[in-house]
């Protein structure tokens, strides 16, 4: 026995989401978000991922990023991975300021540019190894430094005459 698929109406889903209707049908014009399907009369029927599409398209509003930039990100989500068919839904975004990150796989990267974001902890260790001996190499020298070469002079240096 399947389980059978939840759809939801427009009604519910502006409810849900906290959309309103012209928001909705706009989106839905200009394929922002679509519904996953239609009845024979043409009414919308959405799903649990067209709700998380939907809510997704609204939080990245709500942190200021402007409609076109959504639409942007998306389509050049689709030419970066193109097996990815809905964004909103398969994978994990994040506004930070104008700049949208995507989390996929085991990776992080801006959304237009694909300008990788990931930082590798690795890397980090490894500076901070190569820090540590430049400064225990600076204090070896400075140990085996006889200690009055180290001593700034009491005197200013004798002034040389010209003659």
């Amino acid at each position: 026995m399947g389980v059978e698929k939840q759809y939801f109406h427009s009604q519910e889903v502006r409810e849900i989401v906290g959309l309103s209707r012209r928001q909705m049908q706009y989106w839905d014009q200009t394929g922002l978000v679509t519904a996953a399907q239609r009845t024979q009369g043409g009414h919308a029927r959405y799903t649990f991922e067209d709700l998380v599409a939907y809510k997704t398209a609204k939080k990245l509003l709500d942190a200021g990023v402007s409609l076109q930039r959504i639409r942007k990100v998306l389509v050049r989500l689709q030419e970066i991975l193109p097996t990815i068919k809905k964004p909103l839904v398969e994978l994990t975004l994040v506004a930070t300021g104008d700049v949208v990150l995507v989390f996929y796989e085991d990776t992080a990267f801006e959304a237009i540019t694909g300008q990788e974001w990931l930082l590798d902890i690795a890397d980090v260790q490894r500076d901070i190894d190569r820090w540590q001996r430049r400064v225990s190499r600076v204090r070896r020298f400075r140990r085996a430094l006889p200690s009055d070469v180290l001593e700034a002079p009491d005197e200013p240096a004798a002034a040389v005459q010209q003659s």
